[in-house]
């Protein structure tokens, strides 16, 4: 295999911010569940630190994750072996980020949202210039919401120009022209998140290279699409990876449709993929 990438998405459902506009349905983890997740993590970063293949992974969680021991440290131990060309996480920057000093920088990454109402704006911005200090690789966004421009205009002005800021479209908006031109100036690749993508019948990683993985070690093509293609730990997952075609009518999410070949994004994200990083001249 000459690259596996993973997405990963444990158990963890807890989080620290409360977001209405959050697709996610949330709930206060047990004690119980907590170890349950820990002992999930833990398992998975003991699987691929037994590959002998590369392997890129990006954590998912349905929650917060940084918040939680474990995920720092699973980060960290990622970015130290040697095959990992990628360890990232979706994050939304609110614990303090000193851990990302023991790790290995050329493999770690932050894909980091910014929640205008949950965290004062420079509260935030004082954890990415922590970031930029540490010179760790991180992305930032927003929800492009009406109520957010203004923040995320000033956020933008606030970071340097090399700190690449996204805008996802919010779920079930439709954006008149004028409104996706107002995203767009902080953005300039928000119209790939403005439409959902049409996507039955055409070429799509998700199910080949890249895979979606659960705490229990169930492997699904993407975390869209719920068919079983068999599960990590027993290895049956192998002999179901092949080149195949979206099953869905749309897509709509960027960590899924940036793996639809005609879309061309890796070549956008050439080297960021998973913590939608941009070549800096395809954001110019």
């Amino acid at each position: 295999m000459d690259h596996l990438t993973i997405l990963y998405r444990g158990p963890l459902a807890s989080c620290d911010y409360d977001c209405p506009y959050c697709p996610f349905a949330k709930r206060r983890d047990t004690p119980a569940q907590l170890r349950a997740d820990r002992a999930a993590l833990e398992r998975f970063v003991s699987w691929v630190s037994e590959q002998t293949h590369p392997v890129s992974v990006l954590f998912t969680p349905w929650g917060e994750g940084l918040v939680r021991s474990w995920y720092r440290r699973a980060l960290v131990d990622l970015s130290h072996m040697p095959h990992v060309v990628r360890a990232a996480v979706q994050t939304n920057l609110s614990h303090r980020v000193g851990w990302t000093a023991d790790a290995d920088l050329s493999r770690l990454a932050l894909w980091t949202t910014y929640h205008p109402g949950q965290v004062p704006s420079e509260r935030f911005l004082d954890r990415c210039r922590e970031l930029l200090q540490y010179g760790v690789r991180f992305s930032v966004g927003v929800v492009g919401l009406p109520e957010h421009l203004d923040a995320a205009r000033r956020l933008r002005a606030a970071l340097p120009d090399h700190v690449y800021l996204w805008v996802n479209a919010a779920e079930g908006r439709a954006y008149t022209d004028e409104e996706a031109a107002a995203w767009t100036e902080l953005d300039p690749l928000f119209s790939y998140s403005r439409y959902p993508h049409r996507s039955r019948g055409l070429p799509c990683r998700t199910g080949h290279s890249v895979i979606s993985v659960d705490g229990d070690g169930t492997v699904r093509r993407c975390h869209f699409v719920p068919a079983v293609l068999g599960n990590l730990y027993d290895g049956t997952f192998r002999h179901n990876l092949t080149p195949r075609p979206c099953p869905l009518d749309y897509c709509d999410c960027h960590i899924g449709y940036v793996h639809l070949e005609p879309l061309g994004l890796y070549d956008v994200f050439a080297g960021g993929v998973l913590e939608r990083i941009p070549r800096l001249a395809d954001v110019k």
